[in-house]
């Protein structure tokens, strides 16, 4: 069965998400989409092929024409899209996070729940190959007990400060990326403690936030992990995991564009790494948009549910409150 779909927001992502339902997942046709500029509209549009765009996305939401709605607006927009969508019997992706509130967040869950649409939420890196590969090894016994988990994850270069100063934080925005992922492999976080400082641009602490952090976890199977992020890594987009355990361990390194090897009298080298999410992680938005397509059509589970999207706003909650009060904290303080 065909997938009628429209986006909502034609920023960089959803641009990427109407490149990818366009022309990767042959059962999805996007029909409509949505942005406050008309401009932005009109030429993404024209860009993928895309019957329709519009200004209004109440209008796009209440099509009869389609089935499914992805929501790739600003973070502040999500809850009133995903409630609005539920209540239109839509079934709906939105990218992460839901919202920086929690009851918000419960607000659009119970819309969910109520109207008996699917939710997925934007959490890509789970469907990576080499993650999933990682995960596989864990469930197989592979590496035994898992002991400890460590996830390194730096951007090539800092956002705009205009876009730190509504992101909700390095935690909130960057870092919640890790936490959902650390989920995937390890389960539930019992208690996380943070450190983090200004060390990359001194605008952005005058911003309020920070660009280097490092958060350890103890989970609930009593595994330890760290996290380590930064919003600067010369290098290009360093993305790496390593899950240690009672009998091996499961590492994924960085993706480089090619796998040639340079030796010669005064140095052995090789390209560097592939530079940003778009093309690091390009076949994961793939397969994540892949999934939630087979899922409306076969009507079964989204592999990301919207409480999967809930438990990383939790953990990016506790890791400023452990910043704030520099200690560690259960997330069980948490709603």
């Amino acid at each position: 069965m065909t997938i009628n779909l429209g986006i909502i927001g034609v920023g960089r992502v959803g641009q990427l998400h109407a490149n990818i339902l366009t022309s990767r997942v042959p059962k999805a046709r996007l029909l409509v989409i949505a942005d406050i500029f008309a401009e932005s509209a009109k030429s993404a549009a024209e860009t993928y092929g895309i019957p329709d765009y519009t200004t209004d996305a109440d209008e796009l939401i209440n099509s009869g024409e389609l089935d499914a709605i992805v929501i790739c607006s600003s973070t502040d927009t999500h809850v009133g899209y995903i409630v609005e969508a539920a209540e239109a019997r839509k079934h709906v992706f939105c990218e992460k996070p839901i919202d920086h509130d929690l009851a918000a967040i419960d607000r659009a869950l119970r819309a969910v729940d109520a109207n008996g649409v699917k939710l997925q939420v934007g959490f890509n890196r789970r469907f990576d190959a080499g993650h999933a590969r990682v995960k596989r090894a864990i469930e197989n016994g592979e590496i035994g007990k898992p002991h400890t988990l460590s996830i390194t994850s730096r951007d090539p270069a800092p956002p705009p400060i205009d876009y730190i100063k509504v992101s909700g934080g390095l935690m909130m925005d960057m870092m919640i990326h890790d936490f959902d992922l650390c989920r995937f492999l390890l389960g539930d976080v019992e208690e996380m403690y943070a450190m983090a400082d200004v060390m990359v641009d001194p605008a952005i602490g005058q911003a309020g936030d920070v660009d280097t952090a490092k958060v350890m976890l103890r989970f609930e199977n009593g595994a330890i992990g760290t996290i380590e992020n930064s919003r600067q890594a010369v290098f290009g987009y360093d993305q790496r995991v390593e899950v240690f355990g009672s009998g091996g361990e499961a590492r994924t390194g960085n993706v480089h564009p090619n796998q040639v090897t340079i030796s010669d009298a005064s140095s052995v080298r090789r390209d560097l790494i592939m530079h940003f999410f778009v093309e690091r992680y390009f076949e994961s938005y793939v397969a994540e948009m892949t999934a939630f397509v087979e899922a409306i059509d076969d009507d079964t589970d989204v592999p990301v549910n919207g409480y999967d999207g809930r438990a990383p706003v939790v953990m990016a909650m506790a890791g400023l409150r452990s910043l704030r009060e520099n200690r560690p904290v259960k997330l069980s303080e948490f709603a």
